[in-house]
């Protein structure tokens, strides 16, 4: 079995998600990350027609995913999968406002 790693995309979404000062958010994203490692597809699917370009063109995505958190809030990651490994890449963490504006709902 290959092992799973968790990334984020950028240090700057890492350092926001570090510097979230409410334990209850910040312990449910652990949550999510340790859901990752364990079973990558474990989110919601997102169907490519809503793929926002951003993420096609920065990032080269092959899928989409999201996990819709308590308090509106959502991650969207993607899953890379190659000879050596998994690697899911955590590529926002955003409100549900900032979401409906990306995805353009």
């Amino acid at each position: 079995m290959k092992p799973i790693n968790v990334a984020f995309a950028s240090k700057k979404l890492e350092k926001e998600v570090e510097s979230i000062s409410d334990k209850e958010f910040k312990d449910e994203i652990e949550e999510i990350i340790n859901k990752l490692k364990e079973k990558p597809d474990s989110g919601i699917h997102i169907p490519q027609k809503l793929w926002p370009k951003e993420y096609i063109k920065l990032y080269c995505i092959t899928n989409l995913w999201k996990f819709d958190l308590r308090n509106g809030c959502r991650i969207i990651y993607t899953i890379k999968n190659d000879e050596l490994r998994i690697l899911c890449i955590i590529l926002d963490c955003f409100s549900h406002k900032e979401y409906e504006r990306k995805f353009k709902y």
